[in-house]
C-alpha cells in the first residue's frame, strides 16, 4: 500500500490515530465515565476532530488499565451495567506528560508553518 502524502486524510489519520490516546487520558482527568461517555466527550471537547471508534477505544482502555493508568468499576447506569474508567494517580502523571509533549510539538509545527508563511510573503514581495 502506497501511502498519499499529498491527501489531508492521511495526515489526519495520523493525527487523530497518536493523539487518541491522550484524548482518553485527558478526558478521564475530568473524571469517571464508562466507555460510550468517553467516547461522547471526546467527541464534543475535540470538536468531532479526534473521536477514537470503539474497535480503538476499549483497547487502550484495557491496554490502560494492565499497566495502572487507569481502574476499571462496574455500575448500573440507565438501568445497564457499565464499565467505568477511573484515572489512577500514574494516568494523571501520563496526562499531563503527554500533553506538555504535544504542546512542544504543537509549538514546533506552528513555528514551520508561520517560516513558510513568511517566506512565501517575501517571495511575493
Amino acid at each position: 500500500m502506497v501511502n498519499d502524502f499529498l491527501d489531508q486524510s492521511y495526515w489526519n489519520g495520523m493525527i487523530k490515530m497518536s493523539l487518541s490516546r491522550l484524548f482518553i487520558l485527558r478526558t478521564l482527568y475530568d473524571g469517571p465515565l464508562h466507555g460510550y461517555a468517553l467516547s461522547k466527550r471526546i467527541a464534543e471537547i475535540t470538536k468531532g476532530c479526534c473521536s477514537p471508534t470503539e474497535g480503538a477505544l476499549y483497547p487502550a482502555l484495557h491496554e490502560f488499565e494492565r499497566e495502572d493508568y487507569v481502574t476499571r468499576r462496574s455500575e448500573v447506569v440507565g438501568g445497564r451495567n457499565r464499565k467505568v474508567y477511573t484515572l489512577t494517580d500514574k494516568g494523571i502523571q501520563a496526562c499531563l506528560t503527554g500533553l506538555k509533549a504535544w504542546e512542544e510539538t504543537a509549538r514546533a509545527l506552528l513555528d514551520a508553518k508561520r517560516s513558510i508563511q513568511a517566506d512565501t510573503l517575501d517571495d511575493d514581495g
